[in-house]
């Protein structure tokens, strides 16, 4: 009868291995102290030789016959860059006691084997420190109930990485005190309303803490902080100013590794949501610099607003054809508006939420088709695309506080009037024109009792509009570069910020 020979894969080959390194060395053992530790060399399968050790570590023992040795599982061998000097660190989670067992891994190229404690009944637990040369292609294994379970909780994994980063803030002078205080020169005008806004003539403060173009700011809209200024600038910052008191910086967040398009205050005030050129979407705490939303988005961020009545949700649109709804609750997409653009260039909520609009880059020959486009925000249906017909891009968009209207900043060079109603008719009798465009995207703004329109322009002045002629009332020789954005306090009469392409932003009394 012929015999054969069978290959098999031992599945105990690392238990037998450990056996064959660790010799008997009773007979040269010296007793050492409870407390000592020793190292017992372990030649790791398929690690090419490297050698790697265990600390024994004394632990009691019930059972006291005789010496019995507790080890710890074998390490398993992550592939890794070829370095074997480089310490590394892995921990795995044991799930049945929601514990996790971390075990660090280190490297020893060359150590001298010890013997084990035998004869004076305590065990001896070993630590395993382990590094192994990179071998391509080989990933961990890992147990399918593991899978299982971390593939249902993906948010609680997001939701942990979230709270765990931060962003770098730099604090402005005496910026941590005058965050959350209360200006002594809106005091007077919190309980009385607005008075009737007057065209600002004279400099207040000039603020040149940026190092590039500023692309937008905002006053903080809770009226007992809305001192403090927001700006977003090119130099891949946020800043928050002090822009009634001091004209001090307050706190510098530099959260984005690519320039910043647009940022936006919540509705409380204590947060800031940004976006930029890093295709980054983070909202993050004013005082502490913690990012409570994190997310990386598919295009790059051009447009930010938060929703009118749902302060938990916001919409972006950027390089792209769709324009997201976020939910910041639970960190997932609600609602993909879907349009053929390029590009979305602003987005503008009309009052109560229901219905928003986007301005886009969609320009023909003849017609601008697409340029506004009307939403519906719960069914993400198109409600119109023919509002603005004639061949220029609109940069910016902006609400009148108390009429059912709104204005659309033109390259143009002029302001065109709509119906914030359906059919969201333009208005032809009027046109707010005589600024330059020229390509910048210029904001507008409306003042806080409706009655002038404000706007920056390419040759760095700023135009005062009557809202209801259309005239020019006053002109301001604000900046020597492209005025992008000019903004009148939401509580204090004729006060006005303004920021220009060369990242200075100016206030105006």
């Amino acid at each position: 009868m012929s015999s054969s020979l069978v290959a098999y894969d031992d599945s105990d080959s690392e238990t037998e291995t450990e056996k064959a390194e660790v010799p008997d060395t009773s007979s040269r053992q010296t007793n050492r102290p409870s407390s000592s530790v020793n190292r017992v060399q372990y030649s790791a399968p398929g690690s090419l030789g490297t050698k790697s050790t265990y600390e024994m570590q004394p632990t009691e023992n019930a059972d006291s016959s005789g010496t019995s040795t507790v080890c710890e599982d074998p390490p398993k061998h992550y592939a890794q860059n070829n370095n074997t000097d480089s310490i590394s660190s892995h921990c795995r989670r044991a799930y049945s006691g929601h514990t996790a067992l971390c075990m660090s891994y280190k490297n020893y190229e060359q150590t001298s084997s010890s013997s084990t404690n035998s004869g004076n009944g305590i065990s001896q637990k070993r630590i395993h420190k382990d590094s192994t040369t990179a071998i391509k292609g080989i990933r961990p294994y890992i147990p399918k109930r593991l899978r299982q379970e971390n593939s249902s909780m993906p948010e609680k994994k997001e939701s942990d990485q979230r709270d765990s980063s931060d962003c770098d803030v730099k604090l402005g002078t005496s910026g941590e005190q005058t965050s959350r205080k209360v200006s002594e020169l809106i005091k007077p005008y919190l309980g009385s309303k607005y008075k009737l806004t007057e065209v600002p003539k004279s400099l207040v403060f000039y603020m040149s803490k940026h190092s590039g173009p500023v692309n937008e700011i905002q006053w903080c809209p809770v009226r007992e902080q809305s001192h403090m200024l927001l700006s977003a600038s090119m130099d891949k910052t946020v800043k928050v100013w002090d822009a009634v008191d001091t004209g001090w910086c307050l706190k510098t967040y530099s959260c984005h590794s690519c320039a910043v398009r647009a940022a936006q205050w919540s509705s409380c005030g204590r947060r800031i949501l940004s976006g930029g050129f890093d295709s980054m979407l983070h909202l993050t705490d004013v005082e502490t610099g913690k990012q409570i939303f994190s997310s990386k988005n598919e295009f790059r961020i051009s447009a930010l607003k938060f929703h009118p009545t749902e302060s938990n949700i916001f919409i972006c649109g950027g390089f792209s054809p769709e324009v997201k709804a976020w939910d910041i609750r639970t960190s997932k997409v609600l609602r993909v508006y879907k349009a053929a653009v390029q590009q979305t260039l602003d987005i503008l909520f009309l009052p109560e939420g229901r219905e928003f609009l986007t301005s886009t880059d969609a320009v023909s020959r003849d017609s601008a088709d697409r340029t506004i486009i009307a939403w519906d925000f719960q069914s993400s249906a198109k409600i119109s695309n023919q509002i603005f017909h004639e061949r220029y891009t609109c940069p910016s968009l902006t609400l009148h506080p108390k009429e059912s209207m709104f204005v659309a900043q033109t390259n143009g060079n002029y302001m065109a009037l709509f119906s914030a109603q359906r059919p969201y008719r333009i208005n032809k009798k009027k046109r707010y024109e005589g600024h330059k465009v020229e390509g910048f995207a210029v904001g507008c703004e409306f003042s806080p009792d409706g009655t002038l329109l404000v706007t920056g322009s390419s040759d760095g002045k700023v135009f005062f509009y009557n809202y209801h002629t259309a005239r020019i009332i006053r002109t301001l020789s604000a900046h020597k570069e492209a005025c992008v954005s000019a903004i009148f306090h939401p509580v204090l009469p004729s006060l006005l910020a303004t920021c220009d392409w060369t990242g200075e932003i100016k206030i105006w009394q």
